[in-house]
């Protein structure tokens, strides 16, 4: 048979593909309009795992990859919630939301979800604080989101809040707002880390941490509504949650600044960086650029707001002149008896990491061929 017969089969299959992906695609919108009728989150991780099993099953019976199906059908997935990414069901009708600092780039997505859940939304700026009395007047949530070194002082010089008004804050620093919260007002209070940018398309799967206050009951709903848009609740107390970040984000943000100054200390052509990278090295590099894309105040609230940020680079500072003295000597043994033991601290779970990377690997070598 021909090439191009062979060819004009595939554009055929290919067409048909097309076609259906587009009858999903109004299924799964038909989907999003049930789910806000009955108020069902946008993100069923029980169906979803399910589904992905079974097609997997069936991809292997029909000697089909089980990999290439189930990496077709996440990515059809993240489009289908994306479909749904309209409107949500409204836990508490009525409720007024106002977000202090709702004009930021994290509050202004909090702003959308909230309209798209059909509640009354208000925003407090600096210019409003003369009004901020009548502003929260009558309000079922206020939500500071403003940067984390003025999140305790835009919390004291609150007014008087409603007594049954829960009072809920978005920094990536717990303890102590939830304190400030906690002594400025007598009603319910919930602390909420989102561990994600305002770049994300929508909130399904993404994590937010909450850090119990006071009244847990009388903020349920709101936690209802943000897990109805598809995000994942993680509950931790305030002081661990501070003590992760430190190394989440602060050493993490730190590290990746550092590398970024080595890089353009050395005039690297990040060009020829990219031609010549494996996809290991091109992500690694893209999380470096990520960081310099964007607001240089927030890392830097999130590395000096750290409280143990000058002991811990001190540790990796000593970490790494303790692998620079190990090159210096050659000493490749050292080398791979320190490699040893991480990895025996790493454990099963580095089998795990290895496992995730692979289709994230896969993503960025498909972007460089596109590119």
């Amino acid at each position: 048979m021909a090439i191009e017969n062979l060819r004009e089969q595939i554009d055929q299959l290919d067409i048909q593909l097309v076609e259906l992906l587009a009858k999903r695609q109004q299924v799964t919108a038909a989907v999003g309009v049930y789910k806000r009728e009955v108020g069902k989150p946008i993100y069923d991780p029980v169906r979803e795992a399910e589904l992905i099993s079974e097609r997997r099953d069936l991809a292997t019976s029909l000697n089909v990859s089980p990999d290439l199906v189930e990496d077709l059908l996440r990515r059809i997935m993240r489009e289908s919630y994306q479909t749904q990414h309209h409107a949500y069901r409204c836990v508490n009708p009525g409720a007024k939301i106002v977000i202090v600092g709702g004009a930021g780039v994290l509050g202004r997505r909090f702003v959308e979800m909230f309209e798209r859940s059909e509640y009354q939304v208000s925003v407090i700026e600096q210019q409003d604080w003369a009004n901020a009395a009548e502003i929260v007047e009558g309000a079922s949530a206020v939500i500071v989101a403003v940067p984390i070194k003025l999140t305790p002082m835009v919390i004291k010089q609150l007014p008087p809040l409603p007594q049954d008004c829960i009072l809920a804050d978005l920094t990536s620093l717990k303890a102590e707002p939830l304190a400030a919260m906690l002594n400025a007002h007598a009603g319910p209070v919930v602390g909420l880390h989102p561990m994600f940018g305002p770049d994300v398309p929508n909130f399904v799967k993404q994590v937010v941490v909450v850090c119990e206050g006071r009244e847990s009951d009388k903020y349920d709903w709101l936690l209802r509504q943000i897990s109805i848009w598809g995000v994942v609740l993680q509950h931790d107390d305030a002081a661990e949650h501070d003590k992760s970040m430190q190394l989440i984000q602060a050493m993490r943000h730190f590290t990746t600044y550092v590398y970024g100054r080595f890089l353009s200390e050395q005039g690297a052509d990040l060009n020829k960086l990219l031609r010549l990278s494996s996809p290991i090295y091109r992500l690694e590099l893209a999380m470096t650029g990520r960081l310099f894309a964007q607001n240089a105040e927030l890392y830097a609230d999130i590395i000096y707001g750290a409280s143990s940020a000058i002991e811990l680079a001190d540790t990796f500072s000593r970490e790494l002149d303790q692998a620079v003295d190990d090159l210096k000597r050659d000493d490749k043994e050292a080398f791979k008896q320190r490699f040893g033991e991480v990895a025996n601290w790493f454990g099963e779970k580095s089998k795990e990491f290895l496992q995730d990377s692979r289709a994230m690997l896969q993503t960025a070598q498909d972007s460089r061929d596109l590119s």
